[in-house]
């Protein structure tokens, strides 16, 4: 299964859109996951889809791979010329400006002495805000980045059950101060990357569950990988209705001992698109038999 190509990877064509990505990405996860694939080699086809749908499900990266390759994801991206100048980064392109030289300004201010006086203020350097997109388990288990700042790269820590929205400070890493005051301090904001098949509410997680008409009206018992690792095998109980939650408590985010989510099935009711005629007649045979909910009082 082994390839440079992601669109190969995911089984889809260079021109698929996000959606036919993010489905064909869940079939493979579902049939690769390691928790549920015991074939020595699950483990590393299940890295390498995911891998290709970390990358074609986030719509800069996906340019990026399609116009530098593979490649990219060791570093090559931004360490090319071309992806610094479209993504802003290695150029000072951070939206808390430039990195200043204070020089001339230095020698207009003392009157053109330059080196030969200093200023007889320090002040802090100014603050560098960006945003950067961690994938949707980097957020949930925890784990580092690489930023760039004013002076080069440098190593963030995500903590585990980081949301969308919340900010990080690297302290020092933003501009440097005037006349040997501090450096200002690098201000992330982390958007968090989707999954195809969890969603997050806070610490909680979900996962869409499919059922047929026969499994939803009988119950049935389904083993699910949890998004932490491991599977449970989850009784679903007789007469279930779409939309319906069935909760695994403190399976979902973990932020300490005492801070954990839960986990939760959120089931959907799937009825077949194509019958022949004597499922069809077998069907409108049980439709008499059973009460029709909009009657009900």
């Amino acid at each position: 299964m082994a390839s440079n190509d992601y669109y190969q990877l995911l089984g889809v064509d260079r021109s698929a859109t996000a959606d036919e990505i993010r489905k064909a990405y869940r079939k493979l996860a579902r049939k690769y996951h390691p928790d549920v694939n015991k074939d020595d080699d699950a483990a590393t086809k299940f890295s390498e889809v995911q891998e290709a749908y970390d990358t074609l499900s986030d719509a800069e990266k996906r340019k990026m791979y399609d116009q530098f390759g593979s490649a990219g994801q060791q570093g090559g991206f931004r360490g090319n010329p071309r992806w610094q100048q479209a993504s802003g980064f290695g150029g000072g392109g951070f939206s808390g400006g430039e990195s200043a030289d204070f020089s001339d300004f230095f020698n207009q201010a003392m009157g053109g002495r330059g080196d030969q006086s200093r200023p007889a203020t320090t002040q802090k350097g100014q603050n560098i805000e960006t945003t950067i997109t961690v994938t949707f388990m980097t957020a949930l288990k925890g784990g580092s980045e690489e930023v760039q700042t004013a002076d080069g790269t440098a190593s963030v820590r995500i903590p585990a059950g980081m949301e969308s929205g919340k900010k990080l400070r690297l302290k020092g890493k933003g501009h440097q101060g005037m006349g040997g005051g501090s450096n200002g301090d690098l201000m992330i904001t982390v958007t968090v990357g989707g999954h195809p098949l969890y969603q997050r509410r806070g610490l909680d997680v979900e996962m869409d569950v499919d059922l047929s008409i026969v499994e939803a009206a009988l119950g049935t018992k389904l083993s699910l990988p949890l998004p932490l690792g491991g599977t449970i095998d989850m009784k679903i109980p007789a007469g279930v209705s779409s939309s319906q939650r069935l909760r695994v408590k403190g399976k979902g985010a973990k932020v300490s001992e005492k801070k954990v989510g839960d986990f939760y099935a959120v089931i959907h009711i799937v009825g077949p698109t194509e019958l022949d005629e004597e499922s069809k007649e077998l069907l409108e045979e049980l439709g008499k038999k059973i009460p029709n909910p909009r009657e009900e009082a």
